[in-house]
């Protein structure tokens, strides 16, 4: 199995503490830890360490956050010609804030990501394909209009896109607050839509109607940043492989779960072995 990975490649940096700040708080005794991230670089490094192929479409900068980002892609054998070295814009940084609870609160400083134009995008896209919304919607558009094989387009974080996009995808992953975003026209299409409800699992829809649902193995959550991509990457992987709904959301969950028994997006995603474990636990 081969995938196409479109996306943004950021470089994390994570401040673990005991609660979130609130707007104008101001909450100290928290300790710093930095980790490869981004939606796209995470989803590419999840479905490879499931078994998958993958190759990455991105944009870092020129800088000495260029390789930290994409350590871990180039260690698991993610392929990286499709990555782009800008020399205007720096590598793209997440500023994450995790509690004791392992909830977070993200900013995102683009930096290259948002560079990421059509232009650097094969004519065609002759693999199944993983898109995301954190480089420009034009490019992410272009990328699903090339394809000529599956389609997963995860809306995150929510923004507008065209109802061609919406239509052509074959698969469309959303949490509830971006599934509430988008409403209706998430199911306008042929393709299944699937709505991830954090612990308490994830829906599969065909046309509006469930297929399936799956609640995630119990494990002592320490970090979320991460469980939505490890997500995505094994929802896909394990379509692609022919599992049915069923067996695939309760894969996609498990894989999701133990993301969030590690700290890091990229560092805490699963293996295969991993995931099948939690399973058969």
């Amino acid at each position: 199995m081969r995938i196409t990975v479109v996306g943004s490649i950021n470089l994390d940096y994570v401040a673990t503490c005991a609660s979130l700040p609130r707007a104008g708080e101001t909450v100290t005794g928290a300790t710093l830890a930095r980790h490869p991230g981004g939606k796209g670089a995470n989803q590419a490094l999840a479905a490879r360490k499931l078994g998958a192929d993958v190759c990455m479409i991105g944009r870092v900068g020129d800088d000495e956050m260029a390789l930290p980002a994409t350590a871990l892609l180039e260690a698991y054998g993610v392929e990286l010609g499709g990555v782009v070295t800008d020399a205007d814009a720096p590598t793209g940084v997440a500023l994450i804030s995790v509690d004791a609870h392992g909830e977070n609160q993200i900013t995102v400083a683009a930096g290259a990501n948002h560079n990421v134009m059509p232009e650097q995008l094969p004519a065609r896209i002759e693999t199944p394909l993983i898109v995301q919304l954190e480089l420009p919607i034009e490019t992410v558009e272009a990328a699903v209009g090339r394809a000529t094989e599956f389609v997963c387009v995860n809306l995150a974080p929510a923004a507008p896109v065209s109802d061609a996009m919406l239509r052509r995808a074959d698969l469309i992953v959303v949490n509830e607050t971006e599934a509430a975003f988008y409403g209706d026209a998430l199911h306008h299409g042929g393709g299944r839509v699937v709505v991830t409800k954090g612990a308490r699992g994830a829906a599969m829809y065909l046309r509006g109607v469930e297929m399936a649902w799956a609640t995630p193995p119990q494990i002592s959550a320490v970090d979320a940043v991460g469980a939505g991509d490890a997500f995505v990457g094994a929802i896909t992987v394990a379509l692609l492989e022919g599992m049915e709904p069923q067996d695939a959301l309760e894969f996609a969950c498990a894989a999701g779960a133990v993301a969030c028994t590690r700290a890091g997006a990229q560092s805490s995603l699963a293996s295969r072995d991993e995931v099948e474990a939690l399973l058969d636990a």
